[in-house]
Parts: structure tokens; sequence; C-alpha cells
């Protein structure tokens, strides 16, 4: 089966701008990647923010729960 140049180079030339799309496409899936990574290092900053910002309250509500019984406590031997 012979194939004539012209016919080849057009099948190249198909192929040539496939993979010129094909990088493209590679490119920019590779740049959502990066920001991705950085939205997620942005997100895990602002939940560690706000898990530090929450710890005092069971710490706050255990403390008051303790001075409340021993007020009571006291309150009873008296």
């Amino acid at each position: 089966m012979y194939i004539p140049p012209g016919q080849m180079y057009q099948e190249l030339r198909s192929l040539s701008d496939g993979m010129v799309r094909v990088e493209t496409k590679l490119d920019g899936i590779g740049q959502g990647l990066t920001e991705l990574g950085t939205d997620v290092a942005d997100h895990e900053t602002r939940l560690r923010s706000l898990e530090r910002g929450r710890w005092p309250l069971p710490t706050i509500g255990v403390l008051a729960g303790v001075a409340g019984t021993a007020t009571g406590v006291l309150a009873l031997i008296r």
C-alpha cells in the first residue's frame, strides 16, 4: 500500500496539532493543580486558626462547672 507524501504530511500536521492541544490542556491542568494546592493550604491555615480560637470554650465550661460544684459544696458544709 502506497501513501503519497502529501497525505503523510497532512497526517503529521494533524498529529502535531493534536499534540499541541494536549500540551495546552496539560499546562492548564498543571496550573489548576498549583492553584488548588494554594487554596488547600489557605483553607488549612484558616481551619487551624479557628480551632485554636475554639479550644478555650470547653475549658471555660469545665472550670465554671467545677467552680459551681465547689460553691455548692461549700454552701452545704456551712
